[in-house]
């Protein structure tokens, strides 16, 4: 099953993101099987504001296990995250 994971950096938290990247993508290289996309959510200037997650999951347990394991969240980066099902309907402009 599909889960869109939305989180919301905390306010000026640019430094603490560059410092735990690192770990961060060494965490989602471990785990590339199961992402659909992934990315991070730029605010107006361009910068990373937030990170936006499309993964494969067996349940919604699982998925809020993978998000709680991302070194972000481990390193207090978040303000929100959401974990919430996800249906695809269109991909690379074919219907699914």
């Amino acid at each position: 099953m599909l889960f869109a994971i939305t989180c919301t950096d905390k306010p000026n938290s640019l430094e603490l993101r560059l410092a735990t990247r690192p770990t961060h993508l060494e965490y989602l290289k471990s785990r590339m099987a199961d992402f659909v996309v992934v990315g991070p959510v730029l605010d107006a200037e361009g910068k990373p504001c937030g990170s936006l997650f499309v993964v494969e999951a067996a349940d919604q347990a699982a998925a809020e296990a993978f998000a709680a394991g991302d070194p972000y969240a481990l390193a207090g980066l978040f303000e929100t995250v959401q974990v919430r099902p996800f249906r695809m309907v269109f991909k690379d402009g074919a219907m699914v």
